[in-house]
């Protein structure tokens, strides 16, 4: 399909928001996504087409990050191996199994981690011991998680960043960095997928790649200078609208 010249600028300025927000606390995709499918996109051209674009903030974001010095490498490569072995196996069992119960359970899943980050006010504020080895957590969360974000995605980011928090005693800024390496690397192996069957929007998608860019960079540099404090309540915004939007897809049906 085509998408007129004149509406570029509007989808620089909306990979430049969902980017700044990925890369403080993920959720960007409930910016950008329902733009693509108000363009006209069919569904598995919007989703194709967002996963490419996402990918640009996602793999700035945790290139920045890693500058930072808040990602380790050992960590980072097993996490990136299992996720990535997940998200291909999610995607290949989608094909024939419907997702449709996820639908349902999800929300309520992402409402338990509001209530639950909201009762514990203290909690990623600070890095504390972890209750399993790095590696441990990294293929366990890796391969589900990543098959998760295969075969069905939304709040994929919520449930890491969390995992993370709470079993690697991470802070939210700390967790926010992992999160992005295995978003990143979920992303890629879907967005192989819909490449492969030409489910992608080439133009644009880079134009809102390009915007992508800045606001990741944007969003890493406001969420380090902040810290852990400034991305808890970004966080908690974004799980909850990630939530309602699945409870309004879901029941507007």
């Amino acid at each position: 399909m085509d998408v007129a010249e004149h509406l570029y600028p509007l989808l620089f300025l909306v990979g430049l928001c969902a980017g700044l927000v990925d890369a403080v606390a993920g959720g960007g995709g409930i910016i950008s996504l329902p733009v693509l499918l108000n363009l006209g996109m069919p569904a598995p051209l919007a989703l194709g087409t967002n996963k490419f674009q996402s990918s640009f903030g996602a793999v700035m974001a945790v290139s920045r990050y890693a500058r930072h010095g808040l990602l380790e490498r050992r960590s980072c490569r097993t996490g990136i191996l299992a996720t990535l072995a997940g998200a291909l196996g999610g995607a290949a069992v989608v094909q024939c199994v419907d997702p449709h119960f996820l639908e349902t359970a999800i929300p309520w899943l992402l409402g338990a981690i509001v209530i639950y980050t909201v009762a514990r006010p203290q909690l990623g504020e600070h890095d504390h011991p972890p209750r399993f080895a790095s590696g441990v957590f990294f293929i366990s969360f890796g391969l589900g998680l990543g098959f998760y974000d295969g075969f069905f995605g939304p709040g994929t980011g919520s449930f890491w960043t969390i995992a993370l928090i709470g079993l690697q005693g991470y802070n939210f800024l700390k967790a926010t960095a992992y999160t992005k390496v295995m978003n990143a690397t979920s992303n890629l192996a879907a967005l192989a997928f819909f490449a492969a069957a030409g489910q992608v929007h080439l133009v644009s998608g880079l134009v809102m790649g390009a915007g992508q860019l800045v606001g990741a960079r944007l969003g890493v540099a406001l969420a380090v200078k902040r810290g852990a404090r400034f991305v808890r309540p970004v966080f908690l915004t974004m799980v909850a609208l990630v939530m309602l939007r699945l409870l309004y897809v879901r029941f507007a049906r």
